[in-house]
């Protein structure tokens, strides 16, 4: 789950890039950056952590442009840093392109390219994108061109944009599957991208939203829109009537409605990354540090978790006893550290909490960290205690949840268990790749299916009704 923002038009876009991705930044801690086009110069400013950081950065080295592209990103492939912070670009640093979601055949795509002389900068699968395009730009296509021969190579769920110094005053964008939203914001002589309202009611309430297999060509003065097959097609101009506060609902008349609809984005966004398309191979980032001697060697697990996270907790023990042959117990938060537990040598504690604030268990893991267990934290919020506190942090990337009633996070946690039970499994050597195909395909086709898409309510008759 990342945030994109893009402004072409009259205006500085530096200043719009960065008020629109402070809109979006609950959509990622990892990194942030921007690039800025104009007089056939592309120049990229990125910056690893918070936005601030970035913002300190733009501070000092403010960029005239007039259109221009910005991310905030939470990681999938390659670990957070300012390497690989997006906006990714070409061999000749005149193209860039920012993404959500994932390309799953990054790495078919990418050995052709190496063959040729290409040069990676950076872990992620984003990148392939722009070097794909630098091929077709190299052919005399323009970036709309260049993107629609691109773009059907792309497998996976992915929204992306792009600019470039050879065709400037554009920017391309398009939707592949579940990735998020793309929203065009329609201004006068000026026109707006963005992956959520939020970004773009300050400027215009007149959006068009992609679908999957949509591409948008936008510029100061119009925007048109082709299948990613080619043919031209025509998109509907809505009206968001939305104030601040049912933007942050998308529409919805309350939370708990909202977040139901974004139980498979959450899906999708959780699984991102964390399987090997070609091994079947369950993967987590650089957050969880264990290595295989340690998993092999593990005696116990204990969960530790209070309300839902405990249910989520009491499937996760199903799956690691049978997936992993690993004795797990699950115990409510805030009775562990009053009944003395036994923590045995080399014992694993799980906390599972969505904020990571939970007092009883930080308390509990507390208690744990005392008695000598390793801890591994399953967490929504990015740098809250728990995570902080944790020797190994597996994130939900569930995005924020308002609700009391947890739903996406309930969801996210119960995928992450089934991750990390398999994962457990295929170290220790108790279970199969093709146990993990069909977990990873039912949850693909979950994540696509028609009554997985979240409608966006544009009016008083839509869903807010």
């Amino acid at each position: 789950m990342c945030g994109i923002v893009g402004y072409v038009g009259p205006r500085e876009a530096l200043p719009l890039l960065m008020g629109g991705l402070r809109r979006l930044e609950y959509r990622g801690y990892d990194s942030a950056g921007v690039a800025v086009q104009e007089n056939g110069t592309l120049e990229i400013l990125r910056a690893e952590g918070k936005l601030d950081n970035l913002a300190a950065i733009v501070t000092k080295h403010p960029t005239p442009g007039h259109t221009g592209i910005g991310h905030t990103r939470w990681a999938t492939h390659g670990r957070p840093s300012e390497q690989n912070a997006h906006p990714h670009v070409d061999c000749g640093g005149v193209t860039a392109v920012i993404h959500n979601g994932i390309i799953e055949n990054f790495e078919m795509l990418k050995a052709p390219l190496v063959a040729k002389g290409h040069r990676f900068t950076s872990e992620t699968d984003t990148e392939v994108a722009v070097h794909l395009l630098e091929d077709e730009l190299a052919q005399g296509s323009t970036l709309d061109e260049a993107a629609l021969a691109v773009l059907p190579r792309l497998e996976g769920a992915a929204a992306l944009a792009f600019i470039s110094a050879k065709d400037p005053g554009k920017i391309v964008a398009a939707r592949i599957s579940n990735a998020g939203g793309v929203i065009v914001g329609y201004g006068e002589g000026e026109n707006f991208l963005a992956s959520d309202a939020p970004a773009l009611l300050e400027h215009t309430r007149r959006v068009s939203f992609l679908d999957h297999g949509e591409v948008a060509i936008i510029t100061k003065d119009s925007v048109s829109f082709r299948a990613i097959t080619g043919e031209k097609i025509d998109k509907k101009i809505e009206t968001i009537t939305w104030d601040p506060i049912a933007a942050a609902k998308s529409g919805y008349k309350h939370f708990l409605l909202k977040e139901i609809n974004e139980q498979p984005r959450a899906i999708s966004d959780t699984l991102l990354g964390r399987v090997e398309r070609s091994s079947g191979r369950v993967v987590f980032d650089d957050n969880l540090k264990m290595d295989d001697a340690f998993v092999r060697g593990i005696p116990r697990i204990s969960f530790v978790a209070c309300g839902t996270a405990s249910y989520a907790a009491l499937v996760g023990k199903y799956l690691i006893e049978r997936l992993a042959r690993i004795p797990c117990d699950v115990e409510i938060a805030s009775e562990y550290r009053y009944r003395q537990p036994a923590v045995t040598k080399g014992q694993l504690v799980v906390a599972v909490t969505q904020s990571g604030e939970t007092v009883d268990t930080l308390a509990a893991m507390e208690e744990a960290k005392k008695q000598g267990a390793r801890l591994l934290s399953v967490v929504n919020v990015v740098g809250s205690q728990a995570s902080r506190v944790s020797d190994d942090v597996i994130y939900l990337h569930a995005g924020p949840e308002i609700s009391v009633a947890s739903t996406k996070a309930y969801a996210a946690m119960l995928v992450d268990l089934y991750l990390f039970a398999i994962f457990l499994g295929q170290r220790r050597g108790t279970t199969c790749r093709r146990s993990l195909m069909r977990c990873s395909e039912r949850s693909r086709r979950s994540a696509r299916s028609p009554t997985a898409t979240t409608r966006r309510a544009t009016s008083s008759s839509s869903v807010a009704g």
